[in-house]
């Protein structure tokens, strides 16, 4: 008997590019003997509101588009209490998340994966009330990924995102935070963090540190003091450069939980997407909360 597969996509992701592989992608999950449903999405949160309504009548849910797409399938299954495998075909211009699990770039090949590969149990966050997939941050470049428009991101990809964050450098917003995990406290003035369970963001390997595993019930977090004046600008820019941590101007820890209270409200980013504003964030690890399929 045939299993019921209901299959997400975004048909403006990553140029469009679905399109010409379509008819392939869905013959593969055909072929894996799924009864198939299509889902084109509409608009923004449009996959969360699908997977709530229509997903406990399937035994796979399949996504396809950016980490934006999976991340609102993935808050759909976490608002209505769904414990459904899922597969991901990344289409978007970065897709830090799939290249963290091995998903082939290729979508015919990921579909092969996403219907017939290994279950990965994957730790998700919570962040207050929302779910995120592998990245909350704040600060500088963060509400770049929200404020580039999707042609932008389209046409220019990486290039996109460092464009609009030159625009920002000559005014660099700070936000003056205490963090506390794990029995530790500490206060100061921050112009960029993140929170993350993924090898690579922004589409660069590295930044998260080392030895990073997406099942370990941790999260690699990284807050960056605001610098006082060009030297430390200059240290914290080699830093990043060259992946390397070496600088009291940078905080780095591993955590399973994390609590970020400001002087006042700053935006946040879940996925790249814009996840409100907030003066309090507790943020969780859900550990081996989703098997995905890689």
């Amino acid at each position: 008997m045939s299993q019921k597969l209901l299959f997400i996509f975004n048909p403006h992701s990553g140029k469009g590019q679905i399109k010409n592989h379509l008819m392939d992608i869905i013959d593969t999950m055909v072929k894996a003997d799924f009864e198939v449903t299509i889902y084109t999405t509409q608009a923004q949160a449009d996959a969360t509101r699908k997977v709530i309504e229509d997903g406990a009548g399937y035994d796979r849910i399949i996504c396809s588009g950016g980490d934006g797409t999976l991340d609102e399938v993935m808050t759909g299954l976490m608002q209505a209490k769904l414990d459904i495998p899922i597969g991901y075909i990344p289409a978007g211009s970065t897709n830090d998340f799939a290249n963290s699990l091995g998903i082939p770039k290729d979508m015919v090949k990921a579909a092969e994966a996403a219907v017939g590969g290994n279950p990965f149990p994957c730790d998700i966050g919570e962040f207050n009330s929302d779910t995120f997939v592998y990245v909350a941050a704040f600060g500088l470049f963060t509400e770049v990924s929200y404020k580039t428009s999707q042609q932008l991101k389209n046409i220019f990809g990486h290039v996109a995102y460092i464009m609009e964050g030159m625009k920002s450098l000559h005014d660099i917003p700070s936000f003056r935070m205490l963090v506390e995990y794990e029995g530790q406290m500490f206060q100061d003035e921050f112009v960029y963090g993140m929170i993350t369970n993924s090898i690579s963001v922004g589409g660069f390997k590295g930044m998260t540190g080392s030895d990073v595993k997406l099942d370990d019930g941790v999260f690699e977090v990284c807050l960056i003091k605001k610098p006082k004046n060009p030297i430390e600008l200059n240290e914290i820019l080699a830093c990043l450069t060259n992946l390397i941590d070496d600088s009291d101007l940078i905080y780095s820890f591993k955590t399973d939980e994390v609590h970020i209270t400001a002087k006042e409200k700053v935006a946040w980013t879940l996925d790249g997407e814009f996840g409100g504003e907030h003066e309090k964030v507790i943020i969780r690890n859900l550990k081996q909360k989703v098997s995905i399929f890689c």
